[in-house]
């Protein structure tokens, strides 16, 4: 079995409000809490890293998968959003929702769209990331995929 491991270092000089610093092989940014939680919102959160994680596994994943398999892609993007509800001053991270939009080369066939299609869908489950919140973390999929004309 080969494992993999990733550090990250984090300084954090104390209280709610103030700022830190993480810093991950080629992650390095302040952190603090976000304003929409009544934080300085300076540099990222938790909540930002957390969707920033689920969105780059999908979309590498999913540009892994298309290259595989060989696919005419045109190109690919995403929107992703992250839902967290707040219940009597508890917040959780309800839901995250991936928008991909693939786009494949002008005269690529039916089969090739099916199965961009197909694996528009399989990278949300081969996803590492995805993997590790599915049961805790609502995963939802609104996928544009087409020809470009």
């Amino acid at each position: 079995m080969a494992t993999h491991s990733f550090h990250l270092k984090a300084d954090w000089p104390g209280g709610r409000n103030t700022v830190g610093r993480i810093e991950a092989g080629n992650l390095k940014t302040k952190i603090s809490i976000p304003p929409e939680m009544d934080g300085p919102g300076v540099g990222t959160n938790p909540d930002e890293m957390l969707l920033g994680a689920a969105a780059t596994c999908y979309i590498i994943t999913l540009g892994a998968m298309m290259e595989r398999a060989g696919l005419p892609l045109e190109s690919m993007d995403l929107n992703s959003e992250g839902i967290v509800d707040v219940t009597n001053g508890v917040f959780t991270y309800q839901k995250i929702i991936h928008r991909p939009s693939v786009v494949l080369k002008q005269g690529s066939s039916e089969t090739e769209l099916a199965k961009a299609k197909q694996l528009v869908e399989k990278a949300e489950q081969s996803c590492m990331i995805s993997r590790a919140v599915m049961g805790n973390v609502e995963l939802q999929l609104e996928p544009d995929v087409s020809i470009t004309s």
